[in-house]
C-alpha cells in the first residue's frame, strides 16, 4: 500500500530544490570567478533568494496578506527586500574587495540598486513558489484522506464478521429478556443500535445529525450502568434540523473521555452537561463535567484529541474551533464547525 507523503518528505524536497539552485549558480560562476569565490558567492546568492522567497511565501503572505493586513504586508515586503538587497550588496562587495580583488574597488550605490531589482524579481517568483506549495499541500491532504478512508474500510471489513448473525442473536436475547427484565432488554436494544451504527453508518462520509444524537444517547445510557452512584446527564439540543448532516463519530470523543477520565466513581455528585446548538450555519457542541477530586487526566487527551484535531483539519481546514480548558471545578470542551 502506498503511504501518504509526510511533512518530512516535503522538507527533503525543499532542501533538494535549494541544493539544485546552489549548484546552478555555482556552475555559472566557476568559469569566471574560480572555485573559492564561486563556492562563497553561490552560497550568498542562494541564501539571498531563499530569504526573499521563504520570507514572503511562508511568513508574510499567510500571516499578513491573507489575514487582510495589507498595509502591514506592504511595509514588511519593503523591509524584507531592502534588508536582503543591502545585506547581499554589502556582503558581496566586502568579500570580493578584501579576498579576491587584485585591486580594491570603490563602493558604488549602483551595486545596491542592482541587488534590489534582483530582489523584486525574486519576490515575484515567490508567488509561484507559494502556489506550488499550496498545490502539494492540498495533494498531500487529499492522499491522507484517501489513505485514512482505505484504512477505515479495511478495519471495517475485519470487524464485520457475520454482523447479521450477531444482530439476530441480540434481537432474540432482547425478546427473551423483555419478559423478565424490561430494563435489561432496553439496554440490549441500545447496544444493538450502537453496533448497527458502527456497521451501517460509521463508514459513510456524513450521517444525519439525528442519527449521531441517537448514537450519543445510546452510548451514554450504556456507560451509566458502570457508574455505581449514578450520574446526572443533561443533554440540551437547540435549533437542530432534521436534514442536517455531520461526519460520523465526530462528537463522541468529548463524551467518551468524560466517562473515561471525568467521573468520580466513589462520588454521588457526578453531573454532565452537554449542549448541541445550531446557529448561523454552524454547529456548536460543548461538554462540561465536574473534575474528580482524585488526580486524573481530565477531558480529551492523548491520541483521542490528536486524532480529532487531525480529522477536523482534513475535513474543515481552518474553519473549525476546538477548545479544552478548566474553569473552576469544571472541565469544559467545545467544538464549533460548519454544518452541511
Amino acid at each position: 500500500m502506498k503511504w501518504p507523503p509526510t511533512q518530512m518528505s516535503l522538507m527533503r524536497m525543499h532542501w533538494l530544490v535549494w541544493a539544485g539552485v546552489w549548484i546552478i549558480i555555482f556552475l555559472s560562476l566557476i568559469g569566471m570567478d574560480g572555485l573559492p569565490a564561486s563556492l562563497i558567492f553561490a552560497s550568498i546568492y542562494t541564501v539571498f533568494y531563499a530569504l526573499i522567497i521563504h520570507g514572503n511565501a511562508n511568513y508574510l503572505l499567510p500571516r499578513l496578506y491573507r489575514k487582510g493586513r495589507i498595509k502591514a504586508y506592504v511595509a514588511a515586503v519593503i523591509v524584507l527586500l531592502s534588508v536582503a538587497g543591502i545585506s547581499k550588496g554589502m556582503g558581496v562587495f566586502f568579500i570580493y574587495n578584501n579576498w579576491f580583488a587584485e585591486q580594491k574597488e570603490t563602493f558604488r550605490y549602483i551595486y545596491i540598486f542592482n541587488y534590489l531589482v534582483a530582489g523584486v524579481l525574486t519576490y515575484i517568483l515567490s508567488f509561484l513558489y507559494r502556489i506550488a506549495l499550496d498545490y502539494f499541500t492540498l495533494k498531500r491532504h487529499t492522499e491522507e484522506i484517501i489513505f485514512q478512508k482505505t484504512q477505515a474500510e479495511l478495519n471495517l471489513l475485519k470487524s464485520q464478521a457475520q454482523p447479521h448473525f450477531l444482530f439476530n442473536t441480540l434481537n432474540n436475547i432482547y425478546y427473551e429478556a423483555y419478559r423478565e427484565a424490561p430494563r435489561t432488554a432496553h439496554l440490549i436494544e441500545r447496544l444493538s443500535e450502537i453496533m448497527r451504527y458502527f456497521v451501517d453508518e460509521s463508514p459513510k462520509e456524513k450521517v444525519l445529525l439525528s442519527t449521531e444524537i441517537q448514537f450519543l444517547e445510546n452510548y451514554m445510557a450504556l456507560e451509566k450502568i458502570r457508574i455505581r452512584h449514578g450520574v446526572d446527564i443533561r443533554f440540551i439540543k437547540e435549533s437542530c434540523r432534521a436534514d442536517d448532516y455531520v461526519p460520523p463519530m465526530l462528537l463522541i470523543t468529548f463524551v467518551e473521555n468524560i466517562f473515561k477520565h471525568g467521573i468520580d466513581k466513589s462520588s454521588s455528585d457526578n453531573a454532565i452537561d452537554i449542549w448541541l446548538v445550531r446557529s448561523n450555519g454552524s454547529l456548536y457542541f460543548e461538554t462540561r463535567n465536574k473534575m474528580p477530586q482524585q488526580p486524573q487526566i481530565n477531558g480529551p487527551s492523548g491520541f483521542g484529541l490528536k486524532n480529532l484535531q487531525q480529522r477536523l483539519t482534513l475535513l474543515y481546514g481552518d474553519t473549525y474551533e476546538l477548545n479544552t480548558n478548566a474553569s473552576g471545578p469544571y472541565f469544559i470542551a467545545s467544538l464549533k464547525f460548519p454544518v452541511n
